[in-house]
């Protein structure tokens, strides 16, 4: 018989890991300016502003921030955040990070609205590896994203549900073709969409 878990702890096993320490997290917006950023260079991309807390981007093609300073030399990290579609129906979130000497991008809502997963792996984008999952989000709604990133593995959290647990040994991790390359190594993107961004934060791990 095991025994019986009191609920709080039951979920925060069920949850995975904790998001890492706040005390030493790294904020990357201040909340009133870009400052750390740039707006990404690509064609058509919407309006870009940060007011009342908020990273807005605006609907465009493709609409996106990079970061401009510099990341801590490490291969340990989190990336944490709070995301919104506003209006539109593809991807508010394509977070592009750094991992094992390369790039990849982590999709919340695409092709259409619902596709969520990592481009590339072994050449294959956010829609068709194994990755991909699809799920209804909320317009309107903020997530908490919370993103891992070791040697051994690329882990993503959406609110308390892991959707993302890849291991890295023996794959090919990649950005999808086309412009996306522009928000290397740390950006974010929307597509034809209107996304909000909030509480961005770096965390180095131990």
């Amino acid at each position: 018989m095991f025994p019986r878990l009191p609920l709080p702890l039951l979920l925060l096993l069920l949850s995975g890991p904790p998001p890492a320490g706040a005390a030493d997290a790294i904020p990357l917006f201040d909340g009133r300016t870009l400052a750390g950023w740039r707006v990404t260079d690509f064609a058509g991309h919407g309006e870009v502003a940060a007011r009342d807390g908020v990273l807005v981007l605006g609907d465009g093609y493709l609409t996106g921030v990079t970061w401009t300073n510099a990341l801590p030399a490490t291969n340990r990290y989190e990336i944490s955040l709070e995301a919104r579609r506003v209006s539109g129906s593809d991807f508010f979130c394509g977070l592009t990070f750094p991992v094992a000497g390369t790039n990849a991008t982590l999709i919340l809502g695409g092709w259409g609205g619902g596709v969520t997963g990592i481009s590339s792996v072994d050449g294959e984008d956010a829609a068709m590896n194994e990755t991909t999952r699809i799920l209804r989000y909320e317009q309107g709604r903020w997530y908490a994203v919370r993103l891992r990133v070791t040697p051994e593995k690329i882990e993503a959290w959406l609110d308390r549900e892991k959707i993302v647990d890849l291991a890295l040994a023996g794959r090919a991790i990649s950005l999808r073709a086309g412009p996306i390359y522009l928000s290397a190594p740390l950006g974010f993107a929307a597509f034809s969409t209107s996304a909000e961004l909030r509480h961005i934060r770096l965390q180095r791990l131990e």
